[in-house]
């Protein structure tokens, strides 16, 4: 009976340590994505019911569901284990290999980046010359029809005013 009992402190220590790693895992989430306060809620929630999910999953497979105290004080004493003893490392280990997947990762986007700038800009300098004869050879008729059109209106507004402004005399009198 006492073997029996150690042996579910010792595998509830082990449970405690992995839900110490899944939180550590939230944590170096938070780290690295900016998020707002909703979704960090969310995080959470989501945590605690894996947690759950976790801590009932063991009691079934280790002690066929029954709940004693040595179990939850196994729990909790696994994680403070963990969160004092390696976290630290996890998270700085796991911290510098996300910045270095992250930097590692950029160098081709940014390699695609310039290479697209590069390619429309050689485009644009090639189509330039074109498109600006093509522009130019299909609206100048619209052009010269808008400047003849704006003259002639220019001199009808102009007749018209003097046409307005002697019609004001006739009216004042």
């Amino acid at each position: 009976m006492a073997g029996n009992q150690a042996y579910l402190f010792m595998a509830f220590t082990i449970v405690g340590m992995l839900i110490g790693v899944l939180f550590d895992i939230f944590r170096i989430l938070r780290k690295n994505l900016k998020t707002n306060d909703f979704i960090t809620y969310i995080e959470d929630i989501v945590f605690w019911i894996i947690t759950g999910m976790i801590i009932i999953y063991s009691m079934y497979i280790f002690s066929d569901g029954e709940l004693r105290f040595f179990m939850i004080v196994g729990i909790i004493i696994g994680a403070i284990i963990y969160l004092l003893t390696i976290s630290e490392y996890i998270i700085k280990i796991s911290m510098f290999l996300i910045s270095f997947l992250k930097k590692l990762i950029a160098i081709p986007i940014k390699i695609t980046n310039n290479l697209i700038i590069l390619l429309t800009r050689l485009v644009k300098r090639l189509l330039f010359p074109i498109h600006h004869l093509l522009i130019k050879s299909f609206f100048r008729p619209i052009f010269i029809i808008y400047i003849n059109f704006r003259k002639q209106f220019v001199k009808k507004m102009k007749k018209s005013r003097g046409f307005f402004k002697k019609k004001e005399k006739y009216n004042s009198i």
